[in-house]
């Protein structure tokens, strides 16, 4: 069982909803990249994050909607460095800050409509376009 991660203060993933699993990395390392177990696999059960609101999960699931394994675990991976601890910590940073952008609220967009100015500025600048493209073709003799 792994440790609890405190996101915030209402905010924390139980232990019991942690799974860590280290495996080989591939990539820079020679030798040592087929004999050490660097890489960290981090999968977090969603539905067990105590005191996430029903809206930040939401953003949650669908902004990580590609690393949801069949089980439908979160799964966080990293292989920044060649120690396994400092990927650890990283994973475990990983999942605190995407949390922590799921509790930010989008802003919601308010339409506006195109003011009178940039309608014109629009307009003039088809125009000059235009004007260009037909004095590029000129007689052909």
């Amino acid at each position: 069982m792994a440790d609890p991660i405190q996101v915030t203060d209402s905010v924390r993933i139980p232990g019991e909803a942690i799974r860590f699993k280290a495996v080989r990395a591939g990539g820079a390392g020679g030798q040592n990249v087929n004999k050490v177990s660097s890489k960290v696999e981090l999968r977090i059960d969603l539905t067990a994050i105590e005191g996430l609101p029903e809206d930040a999960l939401l953003r949650l699931r669908v902004s990580q909607r590609n690393r949801l394994d069949a089980e439908g675990l979160w799964m966080v991976i990293s292989d920044r460095t060649r120690d396994q601890l400092k990927n650890l910590a990283d994973a475990r940073d990983k999942v605190i800050e995407t949390i922590r952008a799921a509790l930010i609220r989008p802003i919601a967009r308010r339409a506006t409509r195109p003011t009178k100015g940039s309608k014109e500025r629009r307009l003039d600048s088809k125009k000059r376009t235009s004007d260009v493209k037909r004095r590029r073709s000129g007689p052909l003799e």
